[in-house]
């Protein structure tokens, strides 16, 4: 990799936010923060019309370390492992309504969005109010998210090339993603007491009227079935399209 592919792949890497667990340690899939931002500032702005949300982090909920997961297939660098997670959010509002009132409809938007629409194990939201507006914020449009292209996985017929297609293949992928040249990865990892054995990743897009933990857990499946030795599986959705 040259060096400015190298930088390329940092800043998009960087881009994406924290790589955060969808579903539990069995489930093999992580998430964007940048993407799970999407549906979760969506929810919020249909609960609370004239919020202006900022600074929407994911992260570890606290608590005991014993709740943390052990995920049964090698995580994405830099990925949080599964367990509970906290949602946290700065918002702004104007007083047309009680802030504790604002706050209460804008925490329980969160935590479903996070929880039944996207997959995310949110046991925590917590909000902090950093303005009074004198007038409601005007709707601001979502600003599309320019990743850079990909280059293809391989031929059809390569092994890489059967992955893409049979991720491709599954209902709420929009298309691969990933660093530059990198949408598809396949390696060997030591098996300890058993034998060792291949590991695919495969980062994607999936279909904002999708939901991102099914559709992860589908590709795994698809995926895992596309070769004869049957490797362990990671999806990582990097974008909501």
């Amino acid at each position: 990799m040259t060096a400015d592919r190298w930088t390329q792949a940092v800043r998009q890497q960087v881009g994406l936010g924290r790589i955060v667990p969808l579903g539990g340690p069995r489930d093999g899939a992580w998430i964007a923060e940048r993407a799970a931002a999407v549906l979760l500032r969506r929810a919020a702005a249909r609960a609370a019309p004239g919020v202006r949300l900022d600074g929407l982090r994911i992260g570890r909920a606290h608590g005991p370390r014993e709740e943390v997961g052990e995920p049964v297939v090698p995580a994405p660098p830099s990925a949080l492992p599964p367990g509970p997670l906290r949602l946290a959010a700065e918002f702004a509002a104007t007083a047309s309504r009680p802030l504790p009132v604002t706050a209460s409809l804008l925490r329980t938007a969160l935590a479903e969005a996070a929880v039944e629409r996207i997959g995310l194990a949110v046991t925590q939201v917590d909000l902090r109010v950093t303005e009074l507006l004198d007038t409601e914020p005007s709707a601001q449009p979502e600003a599309p998210v320019r990743e850079p292209a990909s280059e293809p996985p391989g031929p059809g017929g390569s092994e890489a090339g059967r992955i893409a297609a049979a991720a491709l293949a599954v209902p709420g992928v929009t298309r691969l993603t990933g660093t530059p040249g990198r949408p598809v990865s396949l390696s060997e990892h030591p098996g300890g007491a058993a034998l060792p054995h291949r590991h695919a990743r495969v980062d994607l897009a999936v279909r904002s009227d999708h939901h991102p933990l099914e559709v992860a857990r589908a590709v795994r499946t698809a995926v895992g079935a596309s070769l004869p030795d049957r490797p362990t599986v990671a999806v990582l959705v990097t974008a909501l399209d």
